[in-house]
C-alpha cells in the first residue's frame, strides 16, 4: 500500500509540474487576453459611460473563460477567477491604465468646449440623397445579424465648415465617446507640428534614446513619424505578439519598443508600427507634462472636451491607439486638418504641414499610401489606392473600422466610428456617396 500512495504521489507530482508548467509557458499570451479584457471593461464603463464592455470584445476562444468585475477605480479580469489577473486604473482625465497599482498621472488640463463650434451645433436635417448614403452606412439594407456585423455606431459629416449630417446606431448619442484606435496615430502627427511650429523640435532630430548607442541612434523623429525606423516589429493582433505585449503587458511601451532591435537601415523601408508611434511619444512627452501633454498641446486648443488619450503606467500617453472622443469630435479634428491647422483664427500648426503630412512615403512599403501618421489616396507612382475617391482624399484609420476622412477640394469631413471586425465597414462608399450628394 506505501509503494502504491508513493506512486500516486509522484504521478500527482508530475502532473501538476506539468500544469503550471503548461500554465507559465502560456501566461503571457492569457495575460494579454486579460489586460485587453480589463482594459475594454474599464474605458468602456467609465470613459464612453455605456453599460455592455462585452459587445467591444473580439472573438476569441479565451472570452468565455475571462471573469470580469468593474467597479469605481477600474476593472479587473482573471482566467475563471483564478488566474492570470490584470488591473484598468481610471484617472481623471487620462481614462484607464493597465497597471499593479494606481499610475501617478498629473492633473489634467481643463478643456472647455466653447473652442469647438460643432460641439453644440444645431443637429441637422440631411437631404434625401445624403439620407440615402447614411441608411447604407448604417445596413439598411442588411438583416439583424448583417447589420451587426456591418457595426456602424456613429457618422458625422462636415461640408464647407458647416455640420450638415450625422446618425447613431441605438445605444449610442452625439455625448458618447467612441475609441478610434489608430485615429490616434494622426492626432500624434498635430501633435508633432505644434511642436515644429515653435521650433522646439525638428523632424530630423535623432539621437532620441540615451541607451541608443549603435546604429539605433541614426533614427530620427521623422523615421518614426512615418514608420521608417527600421525597428523589428510585428503589428499582428494576436495573443502575445509585439503589439498586444506593449499594449498589455509592459508598463513603459515606449522603453519595450526602444529595446527591439534594427531590422534595417532607418529611412530605406516602411513597416507599420504603433511601436514607432508610442516610441516617439515617449521621446517628446516627459519633459511636456506627460500623458496632459496631448490635453495642453491640442485638445485644449481646439475645445476637444471629449476626448481622453489614455497613458501606461509610465505616464506616457499610448499614442498609437487609446484616443477616446465623440463623432463630432473627431470630425472637428478633421476640419481643423482641413483648414491647415487654423482654429478660431490662429495659425496653430506650420503653414503647409498637412500638405506635407499626407504626402505618401516613397519608400518600399507594404502600407499602400502610408504618409506621416495619415492615409494618402495618392500613392507616389500617381495611381490612386481609392478610384472613386477624389485624388486628394487622405484621412485617419482605425482598427475595427475606424475612419476620419478629409477632401479638401470638396471642403468635406466624414468621421465613421463602430466596431466592425468582421465585415467592410462601407467607410469609403460611404464617403463616394457623400461626395456625390453634396457636389
Amino acid at each position: 500500500m506505501r509503494l502504491w500512495l508513493k506512486i500516486l504521489a509522484v504521478v500527482l507530482g508530475v502532473l501538476l509540474a506539468a500544469v503550471l508548467g503548461v500554465y507559465w509557458w502560456q501566461r503571457p499570451m492569457l495575460l494579454t487576453g486579460t489586460g485587453y479584457a480589463a482594459h475594454n471593461a474599464c474605458a468602456v464603463t467609465h470613459v464612453a459611460g455605456r453599460d455592455d464592455p462585452d459587445a467591444d470584445l473580439p472573438s476569441n476562444p479565451l472570452v468565455p473563460v475571462l471573469r470580469t468585475g468593474t467597479d469605481a477605480t477600474g476593472a479587473q479580469t482573471s482566467v475563471l477567477g483564478l488566474l492570470s489577473r490584470q488591473r484598468a486604473w481610471l484617472t481623471d482625465g487620462f481614462g484607464c491604465t493597465i497597471a499593479s497599482q494606481q499610475p501617478a498621472l498629473p492633473a489634467p488640463t481643463p478643456v472647455d468646449a466653447a473652442a469647438n463650434p460643432y460641439a453644440t451645433a444645431e443637429a441637422p436635417t440631411p437631404d434625401p440623397a445624403v439620407t440615402a448614403a447614411l441608411d447604407e452606412a448604417f445596413g439598411a439594407d442588411l438583416d439583424d445579424l448583417g447589420r451587426s456585423r456591418l457595426g456602424t455606431r456613429g457618422v458625422v459629416v462636415l461640408k464647407d465648415g458647416r455640420l450638415v449630417a450625422e446618425r447613431y446606431a441605438d445605444g449610442f448619442t452625439a455625448d458618447t465617446p467612441q475609441l478610434g484606435w489608430s485615429m490616434a496615430k494622426s492626432l500624434t502627427n498635430l501633435l508633432v507640428g505644434r511642436l515644429v511650429a515653435r521650433g522646439e523640435i525638428s523632424l530630423d532630430d535623432d539621437q532620441l534614446r540615451p541607451e541608443w548607442t549603435d546604429e539605433r541612434a541614426g533614427i530620427t523623429i521623422r523615421h518614426l513619424l512615418q514608420m521608417t525606423s527600421g525597428l523589428r516589429w510585428d503589428e499582428t493582433y494576436d495573443l502575445n505578439t509585439p503589439i498586444t505585449r506593449m499594449l498589455y503587458l509592459e508598463p513603459d511601451m515606449g522603453r519595450y519598443v526602444a529595446s527591439q532591435p534594427l531590422a534595417q537601415a532607418p529611412g530605406t523601408q516602411q513597416l507599420y508600427s504603433s511601436g514607432n508611434t508610442n516610441l516617439l511619444c515617449s521621446v517628446l512627452a516627459p519633459s511636456r507634462g506627460g500623458a496632459d501633454w496631448p490635453r495642453r498641446e491640442l485638445f485644449a486648443p481646439l475645445g476637444l472636451a471629449s476626448m481622453v488619450m489614455e497613458a501606461d503606467a509610465a505616464g506616457t500617453p499610448v499614442c498609437s491607439s487609446y484616443a477616446w472622443a465623440t463623432p463630432r469630435d473627431w470630425a472637428a479634428v478633421g476640419q481643423f486638418v482641413l483648414d491647415d491647422g487654423v482654429w478660431n483664427g490662429d495659425q496653430l500648426l506650420p503653414e503647409g504641414w498637412l500638405a506635407e503630412s499626407v504626402r505618401a512615403v516613397d519608400v518600399e512599403t507594404a502600407e499602400t499610401g502610408l504618409a506621416s501618421g495619415w492615409w494618402a489616396n495618392q500613392l507616389p507612382d500617381g495611381s490612386l489606392r481609392y478610384p472613386q475617391l477624389p485624388a486628394d482624399t487622405y484621412w485617419a484609420s482605425g482598427h475595427d473600422g475606424q475612419w476620419l476622412a478629409v477632401i479638401p477640394s470638396e471642403r468635406l469631413v466624414v468621421a465613421r466610428l463602430g466596431f466592425t471586425p468582421d465585415a467592410d465597414s462601407r467607410a469609403v462608399q460611404l464617403t463616394a456617396d457623400l461626395v456625390a450628394a453634396l457636389d
